[in-house]
């Protein structure tokens, strides 16, 4: 009989994986946000320290991930530096849900606007999940975060109800009120419980670019790809993903 590992295990041998496979030294990285990513931002720190990796330059996706690379002297630019030029290498981020054609959603840990904006802005995009992660269809189990203007809280939630959306305003844990993102917006977990009544599952690509419409929506966390943004290199694929699984096996998904 195989011992099955914990998740934290699992999330730990993933990205240490995917560092090994894809990253080398002089490359401009995006850096992700969650418990996942982080594990893997640690071990190219660890990687920096021993002169396994040289010349690396990092654009975190939140103040959780500047914290780190900071504590771990991670060379850290913005999209906006010069030497960055507004183009990644690669990023390397963790994600909620995956379905079977690699589209995402993100934001668990409301840091989707800046997720999206660095893995839209890579040539390549890698992301690390378990096995629990993978699904059939995107936003029946997990909610889509919407990162909206304060303004338009009442707005927006009418909207994706319109959409067939169950709307829950992101309430903070450690403190009273709602979560506030990094850029001083609120988050509504937008859960579409079941498919329509056609039968046919929720097309997460279409609702990217619907939800986005919307006045006030600052950004949603579908990750769908090609159809949905155009980056700087003019050309946007589906992320590679990296699975991990309880008897430690990693499955590489391109």
């Amino acid at each position: 009989m195989i011992e099955e590992i914990d998740k934290g295990r699992i999330k730990e041998i993933t990205g240490k994986y995917a560092v090994d496979a894809l990253i080398k030294s002089g490359m401009k990285l995006g850096l992700g946000t969650g418990s996942t990513a982080i594990l893997a931002v640690k071990y190219i720190g660890a990687l920096l320290k021993e002169g396994k990796l040289q010349n690396i330059l990092a654009v975190p996706t939140s103040f959780q991930t500047t914290i780190v690379c900071e504590e771990l002297d991670i060379p850290l630019f913005s999209l906006n530096s010069r030497e960055i030029g507004g183009k990644l290498d690669l990023t390397i981020d963790g994600a909620d849900e995956v379905d079977q054609k690699n589209r995402l959603i993100k934001g668990g840990g409301g840091a989707l606007l800046l997720e999206k904006i660095i893995a839209y802005a890579s040539a390549s995009y890698a992301v690390l999940v378990d096995e629990s992660k993978l699904v059939e269809n995107l936003g029946l189990k997990f909610p889509v975060p919407v990162e909206a203007v304060p303004e338009a809280r009442i707005t927006v939630t009418a909207a994706l109800e319109k959409l067939g959306a169950e709307v829950t305003l992101r309430e903070a844990l450690k403190k009273a009120g709602p979560v506030i993102t990094d850029k001083g917006n609120l988050l509504l977990d937008a859960l579409f419980k079941k498919p329509p009544a056609s039968g046919t599952p929720i097309d997460p690509t279409a609702l990217e670019a619907e939800i986005n419409r919307i006045p006030g929506v600052v950004e949603n966390g579908f990750f769908t790809g090609p159809s949905a943004c155009v980056n700087p290199y003019d050309r946007v694929q589906r992320p590679v993903i990296f699975i991990g699984y309880k008897n430690g096996r990693i499955e590489r998904r391109d």
